[in-house]
């Protein structure tokens, strides 16, 4: 079985495609969106705030400092990328299959 079409492999780590629900009830993931992994936040969009949530949220799930969870993408918009320093695709799939 193959890695999920949300990550791509990047060096030393991983790209995850991400589809972002701001103004949930709370963050959580959400399921698949397409070629992307929806997350849904609780912070607006106002101020980068969604953004610094959503990669709040990715670095927990993982069990890594905020710093190693970089927005590459998508600042503006629903749909975004974040590249995730040090760990492999198959972890990264294996971490949010566990949230499912």
């Amino acid at each position: 079985m193959g890695l999920p079409d949300y990550l791509t492999p990047s060096g030393d780590g991983t790209i995850l495609a991400a589809f972002v629900q701001p103004r949930a009830a709370k963050t959580a993931l959400a399921g698949v969106h397409g070629t992307a992994l929806k997350i849904k936040v609780a912070a607006s969009p106002v101020d980068g705030k969604a953004n610094e949530e959503l990669r709040q949220f990715v670095a927990q799930s993982l069990g890594l400092p905020q710093s190693r969870v970089e927005l590459i993408a998508g600042a503006g918009s629903r749909h975004k990328r974040l590249r995730i320093s040090g760990v492999a695709p198959e972890a990264v799939a294996a971490a949010f299959a566990q949230l499912r």
